[in-house]
């Protein structure tokens, strides 16, 4: 019987032979999932509806199973008409989910096509399409070590 929340049979066992280092894209309904994932990423599709399931969903379900040792996010333009002056909305709910589940690590943005490059490495072992709506709701985790 599992003892976390996560209970895909495709993701769990994906990330039952994930190692450290290993990365895993949560992206959002926008994300071009079939082109920018690394050549040994299996991609998960959970967009079942706009909005359904978030990122931020999937992020809670990664978190109760697997050590996470690092947290990147896209970062979001900061000039032009597409512009933010303050971080996206769904960065907080990243926070809130990143602090309940008892981590301290930082969201490190990274710019558009630096995001991209990280996600497509040997490393990169899982991308779960969601049907997320947000903007800049991209998020890429680092599997840690397991400590106890």
């Amino acid at each position: 019987m599992l003892r976390h929340t996560l209970i895909h049979p495709q993701i769990s066992g994906i990330l039952a032979a994930a190692g450290h280092h290993a990365t895993i894209l949560i992206a959002d309904g926008n994300y071009p999932a079939s082109s920018k994932k690394g050549p040994n990423a299996q991609l998960v599709s959970l967009n079942l509806m706009p909005g359904v399931v978030t990122c931020d969903q999937v992020l809670q379900a990664i978190l109760s199973a697997v050590p996470i040792e690092s947290i990147c996010t896209m970062m979001y333009e900061t000039i032009g008409p597409y512009a933010l002056t303050e971080d996206p909305p769904v960065w907080n709910d990243y926070r809130r989910t990143i602090a309940d589940s008892g981590l301290t690590l930082p969201l490190q943005p990274l710019e558009k096509w630096e995001f991209y490059k990280a996600v497509a490495t040997d490393d990169h072992v899982l991308t779960i399409q969601t049907a997320d709506q947000q903007r800049y709701a991209n998020i890429l985790l680092q599997v840690g070590v397991r400590m106890d």
